[in-house]
């Protein structure tokens, strides 16, 4: 039962903010006047030593205390007597947990944030260095249209920044202080709780007792907006995947991403991009076993809420160690093969809608358009030539209209120039864009190295 009932194995990582929240209501109750100065004093230089003894790595996680709040509390009054007892007045295990876990998740959310900003940065960066790149855009993994691949890898840009902002947004309601609600329904103490929050760095303390040490909102919360940045770079690691083939040979990936076979010597497998990929299910799983631990609980507290702590712990966890690895390989361990990604923009018919567009341009309704350059592409696939190898008097035997002009539309270079409108893939815009992902990185004071 001790070993079942038991979460200290895990929960013992919250005992730093254990202890930043404890030294909080102690002085706040030493200022109400509920502990004497002289408490205060003997459990901040308690809490001193427990630090030390944590740090040292000297310290008793026994799983007979139970949880990492109890063993801190039963240690201190080891080391300081009755005053260590006083300390849980006008508080219960219920907020107090709930408050350890938000300060702890706050900070875990300050250093993903600063990861996702790591990232976002080396996205732009080689974007920057690559805006003039042409490769195949896709759609339904088919040749679509050529874009470049700077303004690929600004499209990943684009999703992370999302997820920091959805960081950000779910940073607000994870910054909101239980402490103070007691066990459930508040205390018959005068207690503080601004102070508290304020000491603490809590925007807010919760306003119903039930709901402040019963909500896990926010760690639902958390794990869903973590589940969607491990969904961007699980896409992310597929593309690398794909690219690095023989097949594709877009890119190639530095060695120290990757590892050899055990029975084939020529083998070069992304085994860090596939271990992203696989890291993403992690996390997803991780919201389904939170969603189903809170749908069936009643107010209050109840001890379902332990399991609340390895989903969550594991979450910030994966996340943080996947865009650790992933700005590393983007920044310094990616290199894109210029020709071969040219060589396959080639291959795909990829100027048709160019062509299509230089029509419509030219007074012929979109739809006939549309079939003019279908036929001109059976055409050149029946002969095994791109658009642009057909002449001007092939070409205009479809269509009339068509003048000498069309050769200029009809390349790589001039298709992704032409598309300068804002978020478009033309060279210029993508450099414009890169600078700007930059900049405001560098603008923002949370987000310096």
């Amino acid at each position: 039962m001790q070993r079942f009932n038991a979460s200290i194995g895990f929960d013992r990582r919250l005992a730093a903010v254990d202890i930043q929240g404890s030294l909080a209501h102690a002085r706040m109750l030493g200022a109400v006047g509920v502990l004497a100065a002289a408490d205060v004093v003997a459990i901040e230089r308690g809490m001193a030593t427990i630090r030390d003894e944590i740090a040292a790595g000297t310290f008793a996680f026994d799983v007979a205390l139970e949880d990492v709040h109890f063993a801190i509390e039963k240690r201190l009054t080891a080391l300081i007597g009755d005053a260590g007892k006083r300390l849980h007045t006008a508080r219960s295990r219920n907020d107090q947990v709930a408050t350890d876990t938000r300060l702890w998740l706050r900070g875990a959310i300050d250093d993903l944030d600063a990861r996702l900003t790591a990232l976002r940065r080396a996205f732009a960066t080689q974007a920057l260095a690559h805006a003039d790149v042409i490769m195949p855009g896709y759609t339904h993994l088919q040749v679509a249209q050529p874009v470049t691949f700077g303004h690929h890898l600004l499209a990943y840009e684009a999703m992370f920044a999302r997820d920091a902002a959805r960081l950000a947004d779910c940073r607000k309601r994870v910054n909101v202080m239980p402490l103070g609600a007691a066990a459930l329904a508040g205390t018959t103490f005068p207690i503080d709780r601004e102070r508290v929050a304020r000491e603490l760095g809590f925007d807010a303390v919760a306003g119903n007792s039930l709901d402040a040490v019963s909500d896990r909102d926010f760690a639902l919360e958390f794990v869903s907006v973590a589940s969607l940045a491990m969904v961007h770079l699980s896409r992310f690691a597929e593309e690398l995947i794909l690219w690095s083939t023989s097949r594709f040979a877009f890119v190639t990936i530095a060695d120290r991403f990757c590892t050899g076979s055990s029975i084939m010597p020529q083998k070069k497998n992304p085994d860090v991009a596939e271990l992203v990929r696989g890291k993403a299910a992690r996390v997803a799983g991780h919201v389904t076993a939170l969603t189903v631990l809170m749908k069936g609980q009643p107010l209050a507290y109840n001890k379902d809420n332990q399991e609340d702590k390895e989903p969550l712990f594991d979450t910030v966890d994966t996340l943080d160690d996947c865009l650790a690895i992933v700005a590393d390989l983007v920044g310094t361990g990616l290199a894109p093969n210029p020709d071969a990604m040219r060589n396959a923009a080639r291959e795909g018919y990829a100027t048709a809608t160019d062509l299509a567009d230089y029509l419509v341009r030219r007074g012929v309704p979109f739809r006939d358009a549309h079939e003019v350059v279908a036929r001109a592409v059976r055409a050149a696939e029946a002969r095994g030539v791109d658009l642009a190898e057909l002449s001007l008097a092939e070409l205009q035997a479809f269509a009339p209209v068509i003048g000498d002009d069309v050769h200029a539309v009809l390349t790589l270079a001039g298709s992704v120039a032409a598309r300068d409108g804002v978020g478009g893939t033309a060279p210029a815009r993508v450099r414009a864009a890169a600078q700007a992902a930059l900049a405001a990185l560098a603008a923002d004071p949370r987000r310096q190295p």
